[in-house]
């Protein structure tokens, strides 16, 4: 299944009801199971980013769904990207003409 990094930031509303996060966090992980994705690990972080989240999902347009019901709730933004695994990687440049 494909992996995906989600980079998410706090909005004015988030941060002001930080403490509420970890529930905001297992609701999260409640929902996107309804979009067939599994959050493998969810990581507090320092820098560009509040949050970072690793999930395996059945593909890109689950987890942009997951992303536009998420951020309509106004707690965070994201940015999604793709991951390939170092054996994944290693397939797709062996298959480059």
């Amino acid at each position: 299944m494909p992996t995906f990094i989600t980079m998410l930031n706090w909005t004015d509303q988030g941060i002001r009801s930080v403490k509420d996060s970890p529930k905001r966090t297992q609701a999260a992980r409640a929902a996107a199971k309804k979009f067939g994705i599994e959050f493998k690990q969810i990581f507090l972080t320092s820098g560009e980013f509040d949050l970072l989240a690793i999930a395996e999902a059945p593909n890109a347009d689950s987890v942009a769904k997951f992303a536009i019901v998420t951020g309509a709730q106004g707690n965070v933004r994201t940015r999604t990207v793709q991951a390939w695994t170092e054996s994944e990687m290693a397939k797709l440049i062996s298959e480059l003409p």
